[in-house]
């Protein structure tokens, strides 16, 4: 409230009245006159500044201040952004320079909320090679505080991203990209170079890469789509999918599925309680899964498959394969010739295994059922095997079935412990027509995926848009 102000006597009226000619009473009006119009400029220009926006919703009132800055910059150059808290959001334009807007929010309800929006600088200037942004809350700065950066950068550029607490996107970017964020969604477009994306607690979706992709999540999905050169992807406890990877590819999550439609190099792949489904590996293949089933459609190169509690179907064997499962079964279908011819073996503890062999490949069967008291091989009268029972040290009684077919090649040993072994003559037809419908499921998979996500970062940008206006 202000102060109370004394009005004088009259005495002091008079004779000072008397003392004013009526040219000095209207200077003196005049005077009051403008204080007052430039009082109410003020409070306008004040007001203007901080705008109150109507509530919507259960967001409530708000307090908003909007800053922009332009920085010259050359093509080929990196942007160094960091910030204590916000959105970032990065656009590509062509022009030799930087232009950047920071919006902020603060909820009107509390005491401070002015106070917290002029707290937040955006230092902003030329560095060697670059460019740098550094955005600061006050060190005494407390409250609910909305930031969204924005920037416009040359189209040949690299950047170099981090903020304390937000989402992260960016349009298709040329050069080398790092983004950070310490609890956010990260979403790129095109990437000409290689890229680094951490985040400790959000989605992760990625366009195509030219270059190596190392992304990494606490525990969200992991999405991507071409990736020229090598991938390192690994979150918490999301799903990684992934339409195809020029090199070699690590694939770690903590409780989801693993899906990879092409892999052209050394592909591992592991979950803690999820499925694996691979479309074509070129390389070597090491697929891990503590819950989960492994589904490879066509292996040409050495794979090592192991599941503790799924089932593994193999559409076209093209290579030496190394499978295990404890609590399910193994299917796989072999073609003929083998690219790169080599041992296989398929190991179940708890399932059947039923193998799907050319009537022509040339290979040499050793299989073997531990249980045979209630369990069978069964052979397709096309294979001539010879079969023998016996006893085991553990007292069980086994039975096995052994020969070589078209005059013996590759050991295909084939082990179950309580499960039937079926070999029967392979279907062509049937496996291309199996080997397509599994391949158009993979990249229905990956569509689907890619839409949600995208929808998902679109809903959560939709209130942050509605509130500039």
């Amino acid at each position: 409230m202000a102060p109370f102000l004394r009005a004088p006597s009259s005495r002091h009226f008079c004779f000072r009245n008397s003392l004013l000619s009526l040219r000095e009473r209207a200077l003196v009006l005049a005077l009051f006159t403008g204080l007052l119009l430039a009082t109410w400029v003020c409070a306008r220009a004040v007001r203007a500044r901080d705008t109150t926006v109507p509530s919507r919703s259960l967001r409530g009132a708000r307090l908003i201040s909007d800053s922009t800055g332009t920085i010259p910059a050359r093509e080929g150059q990196c942007l160094h952004l960091t910030t204590d808290l916000g959105n970032i959001e990065i656009h590509t334009q062509n022009s030799g320079k930087i232009d950047y807007r920071v919006h902020l929010e603060a909820d009107a309800s509390q005491k401070n909320a002015r106070q917290l929006l002029k707290d937040f600088i955006l230092h902003a200037g030329t560095a060697p090679g670059g460019v740098f942004m550094k955005g600061q809350t006050g060190q005494e700065s407390s409250g609910r505080l909305w930031v969204t950066v924005e920037v416009d950068i040359p189209q040949n550029y690299s950047l170099d991203v981090s903020t304390g607490g937000g989402n992260v996107e960016t349009d298709d970017v040329n050069g080398r990209v790092t983004l950070f964020t310490a609890g956010g969604d990260i979403g790129t477009g095109n990437i000409g170079g290689s890229a680094r994306l951490e985040t400790n607690g959000g989605h992760i979706t990625v366009k195509n890469v030219q270059g190596e992709l190392v992304a990494g999540t606490g525990g969200g999905h992991i999405t991507a789509e071409i990736i020229g050169g090598d991938a390192s992807l690994h979150t918490g406890g999301g799903h990684i999918r992934v339409l195809s990877v020029g090199g070699s590819a690590r694939l770690v999550t903590g409780g989801g599925n693993v899906t990879l439609e092409h892999s052209g190099g050394e592909l591992v792949a592991e979950t803690s309680g999820g499925q694996i489904e691979v479309g074509e590996a070129t390389g070597l293949v090491r697929a891990k899964t503590g819950g989960g089933g492994i589904r490879l459609v066509r292996i040409t190169g050495p794979s090592e498959l192991k599941t503790v509690g799924g089932s593994i179907y193999l559409t076209q064997v093209d290579g030496a394969v190394k499978a295990s499962t404890d609590a399910g079964g193994i299917t796989a279908w072999f073609v003929t010739p083998p690219k790169r011819p080599g041992p296989c073996e398929l190991d179940a503890s708890a399932g059947d295994i039923i193998v799907h062999l050319p009537r022509q490949l040339p290979v040499t069967i050793d299989a073997q059922v531990q249980m045979a008291d209630e369990h069978r091989v069964i052979v397709d009268p096309a294979f001539p095997l010879k079969v023998s029972y016996g006893d085991s040290a553990n007292g069980l009684r086994t039975i096995r079935a052994e020969g070589s077919l078209n005059g013996g090649g590759e050991l295909l040993r084939l082990r179950a412990m309580e499960g039937n072994i079926r070999v029967v003559v392979s279907d062509v037809d049937k496996q291309i027509q199996l080997y397509n419908q599994q391949m158009e499921q993979l990249e229905q998979q990956l569509r689907v995926l890619r839409l949600q996500l995208r929808s998902l970062l679109s809903s959560q940008e939709a209130p942050r848009s509605a509130s500039r206006h």
